[in-house]
């Protein structure tokens, strides 16, 4: 800068301002050099710009941290003396916005799949455990009626042949002593029938012989029966041990007539008298009186034992075959329990198949159903419901009467329920069913099976409420190292974000907007071709040498940034007296007094929206009509620097108590060129 100003200026055209920007404008701002320069200068005024330098390159050394600062608090005010007040970018916000809207449709998306998962995951080991408990009851229900129906069939089976045996034998007697039914004992009668209880697999049943009395026969059975029963208790009572009562005395507590109990007047014996057949208890198993009584059951119509005797007594000489139905058995001296009945058929000889046989008696025997149901299923299998549904003729003959029974199987004991059908509705759908005797199409004793709440409460577990524990700690880990990851990441932008902020700022402080963002437009282009070079790597595929594109992509990032502005307004503001005054201050002094008053002429730029140039020193350069065009730029100009001027007297006369009273002799001198 050892020339004059008009001889470099003189490159310049005319008087017009060319603005330069990108790494020219940098590099002439670090070497001090004048950027605007006018093209006709008077000489006071090169002698004071002259002056000016002298002043701050003698001063390089004391006062260089103090205009450091200076230039820092001006350039934070840059943004003002450009015209314009400095804003943040708004895309980082948009993106904040975005990934806000995006962390929370995310964050949505992992509820609802955990909420749909962990709900999935409840009903699918609920539907397993259903599963496992319809498989587990479908093969008790098939084990349950395989076992009874076994029994069933075991009990008819020993009946049929024990009721064969005894035709048999009435046939021999008939032959050798010219004997026939009624009148016919059975010898060696205990001994049979404890062969038949253990063929049915019965531990106690009631087992009783009853023929069939006609009612001419009915005075001649009586004398056969006083005559047999003495002979048959006592053989009952050596062959059974039994000693509560003796063969007389069991003979003297006989009805020696055929009766039936008044149940209305206390269950006095009363006779039978009404016509037609009779059919007696005859030969019993056990021998003695039944619970609470001491009176034998001997010579006791079994037609009017009971109702259900009669039905079922009935449908066997209709059917001619064995009939199953249900009675009450006593198991003490007053309570009862349902039982079943079974009335078996005695023909007047061996061959059963016969057509034209005979029923001339009856075999009864009492078996109670807990019997049958005891020992079906193992320890721990409780809670399936077994209701018995038999149907026998009624005294009509022509319509069945139908009784059900229900039972709870609880492992190998047995509970009965009631005399009806018990089970849980709501099993309806599980319940199986099994026809255990029947006879022309027509079922005698079904068995239905239901599972209850209690077995289904067995084949329940925690499983469910562990899966689903699981599946939704397994979530929330997941969702916590997302939520984790996103935080930092969240960190990372920000503080990423707060840089690029701090940098378009800084570049703000430096250029006008529209330099900035043409600047911006450039970097993004040359990062652009940066990325085309680099895929399109040595040679490429069109055979360019790289050194080419090299070139290329640094001319393109060096070339600079220029534009014209033919009508604009340059003022300058110097301080008069500043080299002598400062000469005699120390560094921060300087500072207080330069950062004070380019703050207050940065303001005045900004309210008049006026281009500050740069400041030097003591030199204060500014222009109005830049980067904006405007037509009233010399007016504006000239208000600025008469603003100015009164701002500096305004702010040395306050600044005198601090800074000695020679301050407020400091005068701005300005020039204006066009």
């Amino acid at each position: 800068m050892a020339g004059s100003c008009v001889q470099q200026k003189k490159t310049f055209f005319g008087g017009d301002i060319i603005f330069y920007s990108s790494l020219m404008w940098l590099e002439y701002k670090s070497k001090r050099f004048d950027f605007i320069v006018l093209q006709h200068t008077p000489c006071d005024m090169r002698s004071a710009t002259s002056e000016k330098r002298q002043v701050i390159q003698q001063s390089t050394h004391s006062s260089t941290g103090g205009e450091s600062e200076s230039r820092s608090m001006s350039e934070a005010n840059g943004s003002a003396a450009y015209g314009q007040a400095y804003t943040a970018p708004t895309v980082g916000k948009r993106e904040e916005a975005n990934v806000l809207r995006a962390r929370g449709l995310v964050a949505l998306i992992l509820l609802l799949a955990v909420a749909g998962v962990a709900t999935t995951t409840n009903l699918i080991v609920k539907q397993q455990e259903r599963s496992d408990f319809e498989n587990k009851f479908e093969g008790y229900a098939t084990q349950i009626p395989a076992v009874t129906a076994s029994k069933v069939r075991q009990i008819t089976e020993a009946l049929d042949s024990f009721a064969s045996s005894i035709g048999a034998q009435a046939a021999i007697e008939h032959t050798w002593r010219n004997t026939s039914w009624p009148f016919y004992r059975i010898t060696e009668w205990s001994v049979q029938a404890q062969l038949l209880a253990k063929l049915t697999g019965v531990e106690k049943p009631f087992i009783v012989v009853a023929p069939i009395v006609q009612e001419d026969d009915r005075e001649e059975w009586n004398k056969f029966a006083a005559e047999q029963n003495p002979l048959w208790y006592q053989e009952s009572i050596e062959n059974e041990g039994y000693k509560k009562f003796t063969a007389q005395e069991l003979f003297n507590s006989t009805i020696p007539f055929t009766f039936l109990y008044d149940r209305d007047n206390g269950h006095q014996p009363l006779p039978v008298t009404r016509p037609g057949e009779v059919v007696p208890y005859f030969q019993a198993y056990p021998i003695g009186p039944p619970l609470g009584s001491k009176t034998m059951l001997t010579n006791m119509d079994a037609l009017l034992s009971s109702p259900q005797t009669e039905s079922a007594y009935r449908f066997t000489r209709f059917t001619r075959r064995p009939t199953l139905g249900f009675v009450r058995i006593h198991v003490d001296a007053e309570n009862t329990v349902p039982g079943s009945q079974v009335v078996q058929p005695i023909f007047d000889g061996p061959d059963t198949a016969a057509d034209d046989r005979k029923v001339v008696a009856i075999l009864l025997i009492q078996i109670p159903w807990l019997d049958y149901m005891k020992d079906l299923l193992a320890e721990g299998v409780d809670g399936i419901f077994v209701v018995l549904e038999s149907a026998s003729l009624g005294q009509s003959l022509t319509k069945l009467e139908r009784r059900t029974i229900t039972y709870q199987i609880n492992g190998r004991d047995v509970v009965l329920l009631g005399e009806a059908d018990l089970h849980d509705p709501e099993y309806d759908a599980l319940g199986r069913s099994t026809v255990l005797v029947e006879r022309r199409g027509v079922p005698l004793l079904s068995l239905h099976i239901y599972p209850s709440a209690e077995l289904e409460d067995s084949f329940q577990t925690n499983n469910d409420i562990i899966y689903t524990v699981v599946v939704v700690v397994i979530f929330v880990f997941t969702t916590l190292v997302f939520l984790l990851y996103d935080f930092s990441v969240g960190r990372r932008q920000r503080a990423i974000m707060e840089r690029i902020i701090k940098q378009d700022r800084i570049v703000s402080d430096v250029f006008p907007t529209a330099i900035r963002d043409r600047l911006y437009e450039n970097q993004t282009k040359n990062m652009v071709e940066e990325d085309d070079a680099d895929l399109v790597g040595d040679g490429g595929p069109l055979g360019l040498d790289s050194s080419f594109l090299s070139k290329s992509s640094s001319k393109n990032r060096s070339a600079p940034l220029a534009e014209l502005f033919p009508s604009v307004t340059v003022v300058f503001a110097d301080l008069v007296g500043f080299t002598s005054w400062s000469s005699a201050r120390e560094p921060h002094h300087v500072f207080i007094l330069l950062e004070t008053i380019y703050g207050a002429f940065d303001k005045l730029a900004y309210r008049h929206s006026v281009f500050k140039v740069e400041t030097v020193g003591d030199c204060y350069v500014a222009a109005v009509g830049l980067p904006e065009p405007r037509d009233d730029h010399a007016v504006v100009a000239c208000r600025f620097a008469r603003e100015c001027i009164k701002k500096l007297k305004d702010a040395t006369l306050k600044l005198e108590v601090s800074l000695g009273p020679d301050t407020s002799d400091l005068e701005l001198r300005t020039g204006i060129h066009r």
